[in-house]
């Protein structure tokens, strides 16, 4: 079979990985993807690195064996933990991360070059993204906050309300000008960075207590524009209209497909979503 007409590979430990198919879905309609859940061991971000390493790697090994063109690691804790390791094994097939896109993006937004960046307890333990701002910009001020009540948040669907924002508040309080609490000063962050994948769901509650000079940024759409550049570069890109998306899952496909059509924005039926074990 040509490579070029196999699915493009999508790992996340959970479902907030479709908010990057989702940006893929509509930068890259003629393309299939192939998008796995690992939903019966999330939260990977208050795991160690070497679980976070043994599981993505899994996850990977079941996408690949299907047959994939690509992978996407569509989770920013298992890209900070464990992408040298995943383009050791696979080193085949091209396997990108949300980290690089999403610190591009946050310095290209940010004019006074002092940048918040929320994720989960691993990601900002690690300091993938510190480092990857630093590399891009060395005279940015980097201002790193785990929000680890995020994750659960998103996986159930509460995206907005009283409590959600104010859980956001008690997260973002100390790092970040809000709304209603005075003028900003030149050293207040003016960029806020979500490095992850669940954390586009709370947008607006974030976006509701935020100050408004205050810029939010996430990788999904900078994620689908390098695996778009990746597939020219490589001349990899589907030769013939595809476009088919399928779902597997580890654990419950019937609240992946609950969850999942949040994430999504769309209805996603639980027939598409298929039962695996890694």
């Amino acid at each position: 079979m040509n490579t070029a007409a196999l699915p493009i590979g999508i790992f996340d430990s959970g479902m907030g990985g479709l908010t990057v198919l989702k940006e893929l879905a509509q930068r890259l309609p003629h393309e299939d993807l192939l998008y796995l859940g690992d939903t019966a061991r999330l939260p990977y971000g208050t795991k160690g690195q070497e679980t976070i390493i043994r599981y993505t790697l899994k996850a990977a090994r079941k996408l690949v064996d299907m047959g994939v063109k690509m992978l996407v690691v569509a989770c920013n804790t298992a890209t900070a933990a464990a992408l040298p390791s995943l383009r050791a094994h696979f080193a085949a097939i091209p396997v990108l991360g949300v980290v690089e896109p999403g610190a591009q993006a946050a310095v290209a937004a940010s004019s006074n070059k002092h940048i918040a960046v929320i994720a989960t307890e691993a990601t900002i333990a690690g300091g993938a993204y510190q480092k990857a701002i630093a590399r891009l910009c060395p005279e940015a001020v980097i201002t790193g906050r785990a929000c680890t009540l995020f994750v659960p948040l998103a996986e159930e669907g509460w995206m907005d309300g009283p409590l959600v924002e104010g859980i956001a508040r008690r997260y973002l309080e100390d790092i970040l000008p809000l709304t209603g609490c005075g003028e900003k000063t030149h050293n207040e962050p003016d960029t806020l960075l979500l490095g992850c994948t669940h954390f586009p769901l709370l947008q607006d509650a974030m976006r509701n207590i935020l100050a408004p000079q205050v810029r939010i940024v996430d990788s999904a759409a900078t994620t689908a524009d390098c695996v778009a550049a990746e597939l020219r570069l490589r001349k990899m890109a589907r030769p013939t209209p595809g476009g088919e998306h399928r779902f597997l899952t580890t654990d419950n496909p019937a609240r992946f497909a609950r969850t999942g059509s949040l994430f999504l924005g769309q209805s996603l039926a639980e027939g598409r979503i298929s039962l695996v074990d890694l």
